[in-house]
């Protein structure tokens, strides 16, 4: 029936642990090698990744403060522009009442001298009134 010869057992085994040495060797040392290369890898990458957040959190942090001040210099300068302007317009507007004052004055006094001529030529034409009227009151 079935035998077993002890030969060709012994010879089995010699092959498959001879087989297990050289795959062992060539396959599975290597294998588990690039394994634990790629775990390292993958540590390190979570490391740098971890202090990249510090990184990160720094910087926007001085983004921030820098931004903050650009935008206390930006109130500071509209601020000094604004008073600038209104100086300026408050100037302007000074300049221009007094010339509109020095205006109003020289038409009151033109008012004045026109008042004084038409009242003086009234006062010379008024014997040719008196007379006019002594004439219509006469055809009356």
């Amino acid at each position: 029936m079935l035998d077993i010869n002890p030969i060709l057992l012994l010879a089995t085994f010699v092959v498959f642990v001879s087989l297990i040495a050289v795959l062992n060797s060539l396959l599975y040392n290597p294998l588990v090698a690039f394994m634990k290369k790629r775990d390292d890898d993958i540590k390190q990458d979570l490391e740098k990744v971890g202090s990249n957040d510090s990184e990160i959190k720094e910087l926007l942090d001085k983004a921030e403060s820098i931004i903050m001040n650009a935008k206390l210099e930006a109130a500071a300068l509209r601020e000094k522009v604004i008073a600038d302007a209104k100086e300026l317009a408050d100037a302007r507007i000074e300049a221009k009442r007094a010339s509109l004052t020095t205006e109003y004055n020289e038409f009151k006094e033109s008012l004045v001298k026109s008042k004084e001529e038409l009242s003086s030529e009234l006062m010379n034409q008024v014997p040719v009134f008196k007379e006019a009227l002594k004439a219509k009151i006469s055809q009356i």
